[in-house]
């Protein structure tokens, strides 16, 4: 077993024990705070989905821009 192999064995136990804590915790905890617990990762998500929207967007914009730009400069070259 080289040494790759041993440090991604290790990771992998540390990740796993990680999520067997974070489970014992969750486990561990009043109705209230899995509420509280739950809104914090819903808002997280939509969060990072608007965000993801925004960037898309963006990009989209961004393309279309270029690509209307290089037609005209093409267009401009021909003629």
């Amino acid at each position: 077993m080289n040494n790759g192999q041993k440090k991604g064995i290790a990771a992998a136990l540390v990740g796993i024990g990680a999520g067997a804590f974070a489970w014992w915790q969750y486990k561990r905890m009043s109705p209230e705070q899995r509420q509280k617990l739950k809104s914090k990762v819903s808002e997280a998500g939509d969060s990072i989905k608007d965000t993801a929207r925004n960037v898309e967007s963006s990009i989209s914009e961004k393309y279309d821009q270029l690509k209307n730009t290089t037609k005209e400069k093409v267009e401009d070259i021909k003629n």
